[in-house]
């Protein structure tokens, strides 16, 4: 299920909206102000973010730039300002459409289908510092020359870079992981194959131990 945040402070907005999109099988975080969105954007992960121009304690221009300067997160500005310099504002400062209020709420659910289909797609190679995965092809690539891992290993060094800036604790990773022998994984081995996972990364070993919770892997 992906995730939305709702930037707007225009109640029959919300409501309506939300509706709309939770019907659409989104889940729906909705934040009436500034301070609030920061609040939602520090402790969750979004899919995509509908920003107001707008809102009663501060300027969603501002609130944009700062979501682009931090994260690579789709944003769909949704206002009433309708100037072509506000248009032109809200795409330099990274916006990826740009809808006027009043809008078509089929029309909106349809932008946000586009852009999260071409997000997609653009992650089907994930990247961390000299790191590279490409999804597609199921390889591996440190300083542009392939490093082979094996299938598990693979598979876990995959999890924490879908999962890049978050922590992924122990239990959720031997949860996700099978060997390929259809046989569980237990607490041990998961510490011998993160071992063997590291030797591999080298010098570019990007992978972080959150001692007694698991690992995490961050955007350099």
């Amino acid at each position: 299920m992906k995730k939305l945040l709702l930037v707007e402070d225009n109640e029959s907005i919300l409501k309506g909206l939300t509706y709309s999109l939770e019907q659409e099988k989104f889940e729906v975080d909705v934040s009436k102000n500034v301070h609030n969105a920061k609040k939602n954007l520090d402790s969750n992960e979004y899919d995509l973010i509908i920003l107001d121009i707008m809102l009663p304690d501060g300027n969603g221009f501002e609130l944009c730039k700062y979501i682009k300067e931090q994260k690579d997160t789709p944003i769909i500005i949704l206002t009433a300002k309708d100037e072509e310099q506000d248009v032109v504002q809200g795409f330099n400062l990274g916006a990826d459409d740009y809808v006027i209020k009043p809008f078509r709420t089929r029309e909106l659910i349809s932008r946000i289908n586009n852009i999260l289909r071409r997000y997609n797609k653009e992650a089907s190679k994930l990247q961390t510092g000299n790191i590279v995965i490409d999804v597609d092809a199921s390889r591996v690539y440190i300083n542009n020359e392939e490093v082979v891992f094996t299938a598990l290993e693979y598979r876990i060094l995959l999890l924490l870079f879908y999962n890049m800036g978050k922590t992924v604790t122990r239990d959720n990773i031997l949860d996700k992981i099978w060997d390929i022998a259809g046989n569980y994984v237990n607490d041990n081995t998961l510490t011998v194959y993160i071992k063997r996972i590291r030797a591999k990364l080298g010098e570019n070993d990007v992978i972080k131990t959150i001692k007694g919770i698991g690992y995490r892997v961050d955007k350099v």
